[in-house]
């Protein structure tokens, strides 16, 4: 009997617990190790449903009597930075149509048969169809298989390694040195103040202004010295445009988006002794909050995240002014319930020492494989991106992690 593999979008309306059981196989972890496991809470396209333009595509096996869906990808694409032009005195930003693929899952029983490859050609299609020039992926570096298909079959090659810094959400508060003043922006100040100091940033989206107003964003909170005239609580904010053009001696600005709300983290295979030592470090730094004592969070049980995005600033004390927007990131998680606060910065980020993290919890070098897909570039003559080198800083879209 000849099986047929066959490539179709994704209906929510009949393909939901298929696709929820394919995933939960997929995510069996190797014995006696940690593993994360996600928890899509029900919503199979949560990480790209927020992104401009975006597709899910399902594989299924068709025997003569029968079709089994045994696979599934998810796309989206967006246009970003890839690099800049100068003219006259002024840089500009040179943008791309960008497609980025994720969520790609084979069943474990019908692996080794080319459908991982057949989903992410017809994915490429959609890509082709609608614009984009180039198509990314990020994996985990020792993900063999991944970065075999990929590199090997697809055409991919590695790009950029960025890292993902994780910092447990503790029972207590982080206090926040009372040199430093933590200010909200309304979105509309966000956006002319990431236009104006990032949009040149590789990765950033020309859409900033849906990422800032999506019912996700919780904000965009700047920090200041307090003895500057923006910290010390006289006057109204100049807007962004002012305050570039008069900045304090050091600043920061960070956004923080509620992941917690599309899906949930849970690390299995600990040992009952680690739960427990976990819990009693959970149980100390709750029961006396004041010996600001770090305590492991609930993360062998489902849990949510806040992700921060958009870091960085100026100036000698910038790292101080980072770590001051962190702490608040850290009590807004807190409120919010979550377990973690992540970051993803590229790994000569400039601040990337003011945001606090643990090692154990934290990823040194994720992996992006990047693709030319189409011969014509945007903006005249950026070049082939994926042969440029990498810049100081990446600007992580907060919709795609």
């Amino acid at each position: 009997m000849t099986a047929v593999v066959e490539v179709r979008e994704y209906d929510p309306s009949k393909d939901l617990a298929t696709v929820e059981d394919v995933e939960r196989r997929c995510e069996v972890g190797p014995t006696g190790k940690l593993s994360l496991f996600t928890d899509l809470l029900g919503d199979p396209i949560c990480r790209v449903r927020h992104s401009p333009s975006y597709l899910m595509l399902v594989a299924e096996i068709a025997t003569e009597d029968k079709k089994e869906l045994v696979g599934m990808i998810r796309g989206c694409i967006k246009t970003v930075t890839c690099g800049s032009k100068t003219l006259d005195v002024t840089t500009k930003p040179l943008y791309t149509k960008l497609a980025y693929v994720l969520g790609l899952r084979v069943s474990p029983t019908h692996r080794r048969l080319g459908i991982g490859f057949e989903l992410v050609k017809e994915i490429e299609k959609w890509f082709n169809q609608n614009g984009a020039e180039y198509s990314y992926i990020a994996t985990e570096n020792d993900n063999h298989a991944s970065v075999n298909l990929f590199t090997g079959k697809c055409g991919y090659t590695k790009f950029r390694t960025p890292s993902i810094l994780v910092n447990p959400v503790y029972a207590h508060r982080v206090n926040i040195s009372n040199q430093v003043t933590v200010l909200k922006l309304e979105p509309s100040d966000a956006e002319s103040l990431y236009r104006l100091h990032f949009s040149t940033t590789e990765f950033f989206p020309r859409d900033i202004d849906s990422v800032l107003n999506n019912k996700l964003s919780l904000g965009t909170f700047i920090a200041v010295p307090r003895e500057s005239c923006y910290g010390s609580g006289f006057g109204s904010w100049p807007g962004s445009a002012k305050f570039l053009e008069y900045p304090p001696d050091s600043w920061a600005v960070l956004s923080v988006w509620n992941c917690k709300d599309s899906f949930r983290l849970e690390v299995r295979g600990a040992s009952r002794l680690r739960r427990v030592l976990a819990k009693t470090t959970r149980v100390v730094d709750k029961t006396l909050p004041f010996l600001k004592i770090p305590s492991i969070p609930a993360i062998f049980q489902p849990f949510g995240l806040h992700f921060m995005y958009g870091i960085g600033g100026e100036g000698a004390c910038v790292e101080k002014m980072v770590k001051a927007l962190c702490g608040h990131a850290h009590n807004l998680a807190k409120e919010g319930g979550c377990g973690v606060v992540a970051a993803e910065v590229a790994g000569g980020e400039p601040v990337r020492r003011g945001i606090p993290h643990w090692k154990v919890l934290s990823c040194d070098e994720d992996l992006w494989c990047i693709k030319r897909l189409g011969e014509d570039y945007s903006d005249g003559s950026v070049g082939d991106w994926t042969q440029s080198p990498p810049g100081s800083s990446i600007f992580v879209d907060p919709r795609e992690f």
